[in-house]
């Protein structure tokens, strides 16, 4: 069989990868900001959680994770008397953007703590409020030295949606599989899965540069 027929049912899966990778990439960075923040905050309870939970999930198997949402999750709702089913792209996206936020937790609070001291002075000298101070003065200064990081982490996601492919999403990685058990070809469809989700990967990467590129002109415009 030609290897263009293989094309049809693999656009399809990486049109699943794709925007489960765009979901899965902003929310983690949302929870990158709340891990983040979380940890370097004043009050124990939320430091405590954001600890925790930036503990659990940058020390489990992402697959492990992935299984437990989708798997275990709802048998401890039915002992609960709660309905926790999760729909595969619910479970999918969630697994993926708990475990890259984990991640960009530590790249959000770096980047915090990196700011220069005499920035916070000077928030002191006018009278800024913390808050003030963290969303004008910090993190306005911070963002720009984190998009190397999370670039990283935006590429490494795309590459670990291959495994919601075990839960029975349509993904890339499971039209691949079987299209390979239909046709018995392993070199010919891993080969297209291959530079499918390098094409991908490549694309990512440019539009995140892109992103860093104008977050550092709007910087040096504020300087």
């Amino acid at each position: 069989m030609d290897w263009l027929s293989y094309l049809d049912p693999l656009m399809v899966g990486a049109g699943v990868t794709a925007r489960l990778a765009l979901y899965s990439t902003i929310l983690g960075a949302l929870f990158s900001f709340l891990f983040g923040i979380g940890r370097l905050s004043s009050l124990r309870p939320c430091r405590w959680a954001s600890i925790a939970m930036i503990e659990i999930f940058r020390g489990t198997s992402l697959l492990v994770q992935l299984f437990w949402l989708f798997f275990a999750l709802p048998v401890l709702g039915q002992a609960l008397g709660i309905d926790l089913r999760l729909p595969p792209v619910v479970a999918g996206t969630l697994a993926l953007s708990l475990n890259i936020g984990a991640y960009g937790a530590e790249v959000v609070r770096g980047a915090i703590q990196a700011v220069p001291g005499n920035q916070y002075e000077a928030a002191q000298a006018l009278d800024f409020t913390p808050r003030q101070t963290l969303w004008r003065i910090a993190i306005p200064q911070a963002v720009p030295e984190m998009m190397p990081s999370f670039c990283n982490l935006a590429v490494q996601n795309l590459k670990d949606t291959a495994l919601v492919s075990l839960i029975g999403l349509g993904d890339l990685a499971f039209q691949a599989e079987r299209v390979r058990n239909f046709t018995q070809d392993s070199v010919g469809v891993y080969t297209l899965l291959l530079l499918m989700y390098f094409g991908m990967a490549l694309v990512l990467a440019a539009a995140m540069r892109l992103l860093e590129s104008r977050l550092g002109r709007w910087r040096a415009r504020r300087s």
